[in-house]
């Protein structure tokens, strides 16, 4: 993730150094990972549980290491969008997840997956202020060399490193579940979800087709001084977020201050229209963006979390990151027409438009009934599911179920602090 997004704050201030590049192009190599990210992470994983999980992360990283190489030697721009399906083609996402539900116990896994996803925010912040760095002494083709290099270590680590699991299963929340999809894309809730990460990404790629340029062109801030000014609102930016984040999830307001996050969003997007020519203005509106940003990034894996039905967060979540990567390709593509075609604040114009039609679409998402999401232990093996099920469903506290009779697992769906575990024990329930 360091590597793709270190691309993200200088592609377009270097689009002199490939031929044929205009500012669509450098819309599509922005986006082109997000194509082939959106459409193999599931298979991917799906593929892990039959040949293994470091298999195919292994084989991910060497796409990418390809992709990055390409990327690094071309001297088109067709050369660099070519890398960057290439580089997207490593979809890995699911499958490091399935591996870190395979290497950790029922009761550290939350714990895990929850610090995974923090090292993703953290990679997009170094990105933003490394990927200047390392592009004003070597130029862009020093980022992809970088990027093969981290992704090369990252093979490094997997064989050596990593431990490989006795055994591989279907773990149905960490991975997509072919069965469930349907079931997801039927659930108002998780769709209202999915639209949300499609639009933040779709924004955050359309923006930047054009926030560096401005940064140096109407602003007159030196490419090689734009990591600093990343450093400094990306940090207040992380600052202000945390009280958000607590009223949020301690308070119970997450409906509240997510649709808040929106506004804000919407609120950055008028204010660059107007701030290309004023530097201070065009610095608090990034502000306000990547605080909006970052707090909707953290919200939302928490909203689907507790919106996915018993059984399917690992299925939510794949679909979930597909509509994510689909946003951002889709994002660089029209990002880069609309600035080819017209100009950046007509960039800024149609993303607020767009953040206006998703804010009427999250309007109506139900604020999530607060659940605990556990894994229990069938003592002997079942012939009736689906009377073990409705027992389930009759026992205080549960909501849903969702039994993997293979492993001999139940995954559990229910109220916080109401659970009946006497009456569970009863049905030959242990917990795990």
């Amino acid at each position: 993730m360091l590597g793709l997004f270190m691309v993200l704050p200088v592609l377009s201030l270097h689009a002199v150094e490939y031929r044929y590049s205009t500012p669509a192009m450098i819309g599509l190599a922005l986006g082109a990972y997000g194509f082939t990210q959106a459409f193999l992470q599931i298979p991917f994983g799906l593929l892990s549980d039959r040949i293994g999980r470091k298999p195919v992360i292994i084989g991910g990283l060497c796409l990418f290491v390809v992709g990055s190489v390409v990327a690094a030697m071309s001297e088109t721009i067709y050369g660099v969008i070519a890398g960057r399906f290439l580089q997207g083609s490593g979809a890995i996402a699911s499958t490091l997840m399935a591996l870190l539900s395979d290497l950790t116990s029922e009761q550290h896994r939350t714990k895990a997956m929850a610090s995974v996803g923090a090292s993703i925010g953290v990679s997009f912040a170094i990105a933003l202020v490394l990927g200047p760095v390392i592009s004003s002494h070597g130029g862009m083709s020093s980022i992809f060399w970088a990027t093969a290099l981290f992704a090369f270590a990252g093979i490094l680590a997997a064989v050596f490193i990593v431990p490989t699991p006795k055994k591989s299963r279907a773990q149905p929340d960490a991975i997509a579940v072919p069965s469930l999809v349907v079931k997801s894309l039927q659930n108002p809730d998780l769709m209202r979800l999915n639209l949300s990460i499609f639009m933040l990404h779709f924004i955050l790629m359309s923006s930047f087709v054009v926030v560096p340029v401005i940064l140096r062109d109407h602003l007159g801030i030196a490419a090689n001084q734009h990591w600093k000014i990343y450093l400094m609102i990306l940090g207040c930016s992380f600052l202000a977020m945390l009280p958000l984040m607590i009223v949020a999830e301690k308070k119970r307001k997450i409906k509240p201050v997510f649709l808040l996050a929106i506004a804000g969003l919407f609120l950055s997007m008028i204010m660059q229209v107007f701030a290309m020519d004023y530097r201070q203005l065009m610095i608090a509106a990034l502000f306000l963006f990547f605080l909006a940003f970052n707090l909707l990034e953290a919200l939302l894996p928490s909203l689907v979390s507790k919106m996915a039905f018993s059984g399917s967060k690992g299925t939510a979540m794949g679909l979930y990151s597909s509509c994510q990567f689909l946003g951002a390709f889709l994002g660089g593509v029209s990002g880069g027409w609309l600035h080819q075609h017209y100009s950046p604040a007509l960039v800024f114009t149609a993303c607020s438009l767009m953040i206006t039609l998703w804010f009427a679409f999250a309007w109506s998402l139900r604020p999530p009934r607060y659940f605990v999401n556990l894994v229990m232990h069938l003592e002997q093996p079942i012939d009736d599911d689906g009377r073990l099920y409705q027992q389930l469903l009759d026992v205080e506290g549960v909501v849903d179920a969702h039994i993997d009779a293979e492993n001999r697992k139940i995954f559990l769906k229910v109220e916080d602090g109401c659970l009946d575990i006497p009456s569970l024990r009863l049905l030959g329930v242990q917990p795990a």
